[in-house]
C-alpha cells in the first residue's frame, strides 16, 4: 500500500466523481489517476525510484499532482515553501539531492538566480512552460504510459521529504514514509473526518507545501473533491464566493486565516452552509478568536496538533467538542484536544521520564506517525528519537482527561500565520549590523498572525540605529516574513549565571496576560 493508490482506489470506486476542481473546469478521478500514471511514467522513463522531486508551485492542482505522481512513481516528493529566501530552496534542493525541480510560472526567476548553485539537478520541469533545456510538465503527462508504474513501493520506503528547521536554523529534512501518510489518513478518517465522503469538496487555502496537502489525502481516500480556484493572496470575500459556488463543505485553515475571515464580516452575503469541516492548527489559536469563530460559522471547526516529524494527527480537538455551552469545553478550548488513535503523548521531564498530571515538560509521542529520522543526519536523529519516542520540543502538560495543553516550545521557534520562524536565523542576521552588540528574537501575541516577530536589541556604544532601519536590513537579507515586525531597544539583556539569555523573562511580559503562553 502507498499513498498514491488513495486515488487509484478512488477512481475505481468512484470513476466520474470530481478530483481536481475549479470554477470552470473538472477533472474527474478516472482522468486523474490516468494523468498520475502518465506523468509517473514520463519520470520514470527520466530517473529512477527513489529519486527526489523538488516542488515549488502556487496553490494549483498540478502541483498538488506532482506530489501524487512522483510518489506514484516511488519517487519521494521534497516540497518548497513558496515563502522561503532563494538560498532556502538552494539548501534544500542540494541537499535532498533533488533530480528533478518542478516549478509553477511565478517562481521561475527565482530559481534561475539559484541553478549555478544546484549540483544535482538534470531535469527541469515547467507548469505552463517548456523549451530552451525546460521540460514542459503537460507535455510529459500526455506523452506517458496510462498503466499503473510497473515497481513495488514498499510501506516504509520514502514518500515526502519534509524540510523543518532547528534552532540553528539550518533546515532538516524530516522523512515521512507511505506508513506515515497512511497512518495520518486513517486517523483523520476514523476521528476528524469521519463524516467525510465522496459527495465532499475540500477547498485548498494553505500554502501546498505544508498542511492543506496532508489533509487532501484524507480526502482523496473517499474519492472527495479538491478544489484549486484561487492561487492569488487570501482573500476572505472570495473565499467566500468560492464556498457559495462550489458547496465547498471543508478546509485546512492556519489560525490566521480563521483570523481575516472574522475580519471580513462579509460572510452574510453568502450562503456558507454547505461548511462542515474546517480544520484548523498550524499555529496558536486564541480561545476568545475560536469562540468568535464558533458563533459566527458554526459547530464546523476541529483542531489538530501536529509537526513535520509526525504529520498533523498527534491529538485532534474533534468539533463536537468545540462548544460555548459547557464550562468545562469552554476551558479545553485551549487544548490541542487528546491523543489520536494509534498514537502515544506523554509529557516528559529531562530525563525522559513521564511527569504528573498537569506537570509541565516535553511533548513525546509514540506512533507509526512518526518519522523514520533525518535526512543525512543521524547525530539529530538520535538526539529527536529516543527509545521509540518522538521528542517534540514542545512543552505542554496533560489534563486528568488527557487533555494536551501546549504552553512553550523548547526550541524557541515562532509560529507566525503558520509559518515556522527561527529566532537564531535572525539574531545572525541582526548581528551583522554594526550598531549592533546583542540581540534575543522572540514571538510575542499578535492578534492576526498568532505571533509575530519581534526583536530586543542592545546598541553598541556610541553608535545609534532606528528600528526601522534593523528592519530594513533584515528583509535585505531574508525571507521578508521572517523579518521583525517590531523593534525594542534595551540597555542590557537578561541573562543566567551562565551567560545564557533569558527568553522567558523577556516573553513574559507579552505572554502572562494572555491565556495561552504559545
Amino acid at each position: 500500500m502507498h499513498i498514491a493508490h488513495l486515488v487509484h482506489r478512488s477512481a475505481q470506486r468512484f470513476p466520474e466523481q470530481p478530483l481536481w476542481l475549479s470554477l470552470d473546469h473538472a477533472i474527474s478521478y478516472r482522468e486523474g489517476a490516468e494523468r498520475l500514471n502518465k506523468l509517473a511514467n514520463s519520470l520514470l522513463e527520466l530517473g529512477k525510484q527513489g529519486d527526489r522531486v523538488a516542488i515549488l508551485s502556487t496553490n494549483r492542482f498540478e502541483g498538488y499532482e506532482a506530489y501524487l505522481s512522483a510518489m506514484n512513481a516511488g519517487m519521494a516528493a521534497v516540497p518548497l515553501n513558496p515563502k522561503s529566501h532563494p538560498t532556502d530552496h538552494a539548501f534544500v534542493i542540494n541537499d535532498s539531492g533533488a533530480r528533478f525541480v518542478v516549478y509553477s510560472p511565478e517562481y521561475a526567476d527565482v530559481l534561475h538566480s539559484i541553478k549555478e548553485q544546484l549540483d544535482g539537478v538534470t531535469h527541469w520541469i515547467a507548469i505552463d512552460g517548456g523549451g530552451d533545456g525546460i521540460l514542459a510538465y503537460e507535455a510529459l503527462v500526455q506523452r506517458g504510459d496510462d498503466a499503473l508504474p510497473d515497481i513495488i513501493i514498499e510501506p516504509d520506503s520514502l514518500a515526502w521529504l519534509f524540510y523543518t528547521s532547528g534552532t540553528t536554523g539550518k533546515p532538516k529534512g524530516a522523512m515521512e514514509t507511505h506508513r506515515n501518510l497512511l497512518t495520518m489518513v486513517q486517523q483523520f478518517r476514523q476521528t476528524l473526518l469521519s463524516d467525510t465522503g465522496e459527495s465532499d469538496v475540500m477547498l485548498h487555502l494553505a500554502p501546498i507545501a505544508h498542511g492543506t496537502a496532508s489533509v487532501g489525502l484524507a480526502h482523496l481516500s473517499v474519492g472527495a473533491a479538491q478544489a484549486f480556484p484561487l492561487t492569488a493572496s487570501f482573500d476572505a470575500e472570495k473565499v467566500f464566493e468560492v464556498v457559495e459556488r462550489l458547496k465547498v463543505t471543508s478546509s485546512f485553515l492556519a489560525p490566521t486565516m480563521v483570523q481575516m475571515l472574522l475580519q471580513s464580516q462579509t460572510n452574510r452575503f453568502y450562503d456558507l452552509s454547505s461548511l462542515k469541516n474546517v480544520i484548523y492548527g498550524g499555529g496558536p489559536m486564541y480561545v476568545e478568536v475560536l469562540k468568535h469563530a464558533i458563533s459566527t460559522f458554526g459547530p464546523v471547526f476541529s483542531q489538530i496538533y501536529g509537526q513535520g516529524e509526525a504529520p498533523m494527527t498527534c491529538a485532534g480537538l474533534h468539533k463536537s467538542e468545540h462548544r460555548l455551552d459547557d464550562p468545562a469545553a469552554l476551558r479545553r478550548l485551549g487544548s490541542a484536544g487528546r491523543e489520536m488513535p494509534g498514537v502515544m503523548v506523554r509529557i516528559v521531564d529531562a530525563d525522559g521520564k513521564a511527569v504528573a498530571t498537569h506537570v509541565q515538560g516535553e511533548i513525546a509521542v509514540r506512533s507509526d506517525l512518526v518519522m523514520s529520522g533525518y535526512w543525512n543526519q543521524p547525530d539529530v536523529t538520535a538526539e529527536t528519537l529516543r527509545n521509540g519516542w518522538l521528542h517534540t520540543g514542545d512543552v505542554g502538560y496533560l489534563d486528568e482527561a488527557g487533555y494536551l495543553f501546549i504552553t512553550d516550545r523548547i526550541k524557541d521557534m515562532i509560529i507566525s500565520g503558520g509559518a515556522n520562524i527561527y529566532p537564531r536565523e535572525i539574531e545572525e542576521v541582526l548581528l551583522q549590523h554594526p550598531s549592533v552588540a546583542e540581540t534575543s528574537v522572540i514571538g510575542v501575541p499578535d492578534d492576526q498572525w498568532g505571533e509575530s516577530v519581534k526583536a530586543i536589541v542592545v546598541l553598541r556604544s556610541g553608535h545609534s540605529a532606528g528600528a526601522e532601519d534593523l528592519i530594513a536590513f533584515c528583509k535585505e537579507r531574508m525571507a521578508s516574513y521572517k523579518k521583525p515586525k517590531s523593534i525594542e531597544f534595551i540597555d542590557e539583556l537578561p541573562k543566567s549565571a551562565f551567560g545564557k539569555v533569558l527568553k522567558r523573562e523577556l516573553r513574559s511580559q507579552y505572554w502572562d496576560r494572555t491565556d495561552r503562553k504559545v
